[in-house]
């Protein structure tokens, strides 16, 4: 009589991270993997949004050409594309994001990004990262488009890198939260129509905010796109309508504050882990 042959014991489940220090193969990886999925499909990433920036100018300074009075005493085309590429920046740079993460979401492949040992701290920064260089990406595109149809001058750069870099930060991290959220792409739209889209036109892209009638004015200056759009376009023209410090420590606490709470949703695995 033979013994019975016993089956196989169950493999031992992963260990968890246990080493200190940063994961800088898995961090490249996920960045990179950011990165190469907006470029594989950059008709639609890349030339679109700036096809769509082109028929705005198109529509507004050439087709309304010496119907518009200079605004803060420049060509109506030098003061709205800052606006036309800030906005480039924001819609892009959220829109990274939030679709990577809700798109692994329904298609079940959200354990794809969870199972590696990564920490909250890298999938935020891997995430934000690239979300911010597809905006930044496009908005440097955009500008390049847009310059022959607006001479745009250069006052001060540090306020184009800081608020153009800043709104791309911020609008990942805001992507990162809308990705973890939603459910669906109902959801998102309702972000993106409701929240995002309504910001951005008070925000001051096209016209001076105080021009607009009340309580719409007041409501712009609590507005962070406002200040977003103001600063970076103040970094073009050297000519601010709001307080370009109030801009700067703004963009500063967003940033701070947005990454803290993706943070805390990737930490307690918020609507990603059951």
């Amino acid at each position: 009589m033979t013994d019975a042959v016993l089956p196989p014991s169950p493999p031992a489940p992963p260990e968890p991270r246990s080493y200190p220090g940063v994961n800088w193969a898995g961090f490249r990886t996920l960045y990179r993997r950011e990165i190469m999925r907006f470029w594989k499909v950059g008709m639609q990433t890349l030339a679109a949004p700036v096809v769509t920036s082109l028929l705005y100018m198109m529509v507004f300074v050439v087709a309304a050409k010496g119907a518009s009075p200079p605004v803060q005493g420049y060509d109506y085309g030098a003061f709205v594309a800052p606006g036309l590429i800030m906005m480039s920046i924001l819609n892009n740079a959220f829109a990274n994001s939030s679709s990577s993460l809700l798109q692994a979401k329904m298609n079940g492949l959200i354990g794809d990004f969870l199972t590696p040992p990564l920490s909250p701290i890298e999938h935020v920064a891997a995430f934000g990262l690239g979300a911010a260089t597809r905006g930044v990406l496009v908005g440097a595109v955009t500008a390049a488009v847009v310059a022959p149809f607006a001479h745009l001058p250069v006052s001060h750069p540090w306020a184009i890198l800081y608020f153009g870099l800043g709104a791309a930060l911020i609008l990942g991290l805001l992507g990162v939260m809308g990705g973890l959220w939603s459910e669906k792409f109902d959801n998102m739209a309702v972000v993106t129509n409701f929240v995002i889209m309504p910001l951005t036109f008070l925000s001051g892209t096209f016209y001076l905010v105080e021009r607009l009638p009340e309580p719409f004015r007041t409501f712009s200056h609590f507005n962070p796109f406002f200040y977003l759009i103001d600063g970076f376009r103040y970094g073009f023209l050297g000519s601010a309508e709001g307080s370009v410090l109030a801009g700067v420590v703004m963009t500063a606490g967003l940033v701070v504050a947005l990454a803290s709470a993706c943070l805390w949703m990737f930490d307690t695995g918020y609507k990603i882990k059951s």
